[in-house]
């Protein structure tokens, strides 16, 4: 079984950052939330491991500090 890494995990992460409010530029709220939901299932289907997914969902519905 593999773990979600939660630790800082890639280089450039302000690149990745600056790269992903770039792509929303000029969209609406709904198509925002378009590209939110293909780039979730995108990298869902890379990541492929059923278990890390789930892993990702619990953590991601964890209340904020």
């Amino acid at each position: 079984m593999a773990d979600l890494i939660l630790t800082p995990n890639f280089d450039s992460a302000d690149d990745f950052y600056a790269q992903l409010l770039a792509s929303h530029e000029g969209l609406g709220k709904d198509e925002s939330d378009a590209l939110n939901a293909r780039l979730i299932l995108v990298l869902a289907n890379h990541i492929g491991d059923a278990e890390v997914l789930s892993q990702a969902l619990k953590t991601a519905t964890l209340p904020g500090d």
